[in-house]
């Protein structure tokens, strides 16, 4: 299929990118490697598109008191490379080469997956587990989301009319694990797990079973592994798919967690 008919517009400034935004239909360009599918497959069909590629203010990594801010443009090949990442936030370096392929990743951008809120997605997980703060940026300033409250639903976020998404802020953990089950790779997760544990305990999130990233609570406090198993349940109740069935996804979930466990039981 091809894209609907719209109007392109490029950005040279944020003022510029919020005042374009206030046109009907308007919506945000970054990488474009969620958003131009969306539109061949007639799944969007805005009147405008913003491209923000641009702004340099929207890029960057940078280690600030407690945490890595990472700029909304940064590609998934940036982070993959950046040794900031890798010291301070492995769990995002552990996750970008799940993300499609080396072309996707030299051009889409962890603003663009936070925004998209794809729940087969690896960032939205791993903002999950790391409690991550998301940076929405307004014409009237900043507001800051906990991304816990930030992914609403089925690729539904809390970014509001007139918001980008800034970047991401993330807190260093001790210890990290990311996993996922694929048909082959590059395709979709069928269930992924992220997890991070430091002296507070453990977060454990997973990606592929539900409308959102899930947050598995109750398997996050369980004191040993089969506790964790056992309740893991109460967490997930992933829906079936073409090809495999609650039941499935459920124990493939409890694979990963498994598998997962001693990374986040042990220190290095």
């Amino acid at each position: 299929m091809k894209a609907p008919a719209f109007a392109y517009a490029k950005a040279k400034s944020l003022a510029e990118a919020f005042a374009l935004l206030e046109r009907p239909g308007a919506r945000i360009l970054a990488g474009g490697q969620s958003l131009i599918p969306s539109l061949n497959m007639r799944l969007a069909s805005p009147e405008l598109l913003v491209d923000i590629a641009g702004l340099k203010d929207l890029r960057g990594i940078d280690l600030r008191p407690g945490v890595l801010r990472i700029g909304a443009l940064a590609t998934h090949a940036e982070i993959e490379r950046s040794d900031q990442v890798s010291k301070y936030a492995p769990l995002l370096a552990q996750a970008v080469p799940h993300i499609a392929h080396p072309a996707i990743r030299n051009r889409g951008t962890l603003g663009g997956s936070l925004a998209l809120a794809d729940p087969a997605a690896e960032y939205p997980a791993c903002a999950l587990a790391l409690n991550a703060t998301i940076v929405l940026v307004h014409r009237r300033g900043e507001r800051r989301v906990p991304a816990s409250k930030f992914f609403k639903g089925l690729f539904d976020t809390d970014i509001r009319p007139g918001e980008i998404v800034a970047g991401a802020e993330f807190p260093s953990v001790e210890r990290s694990v990311f996993l996922e089950l694929t048909r082959r790779h590059g395709d979709y997760a069928i269930v992924g797990l992220a997890g991070v544990a430091d002296a507070s305990g453990r977060r454990i999130a997973y990606l592929g079973v539900g409308a959102t990233p899930v947050f598995a609570e109750n398997a996050s406090r369980a004191v040993s592994l089969n506790a964790a198993l056992e309740v893991l349940g109460r967490d997930l109740q992933p829906a079936a798919d073409l090809y495999h069935s609650s039941a499935t996804k459920l124990h493939l979930a409890k694979v990963l967690l498994s598998r997962a466990w001693n990374t986040l039981s042990k220190p290095h």
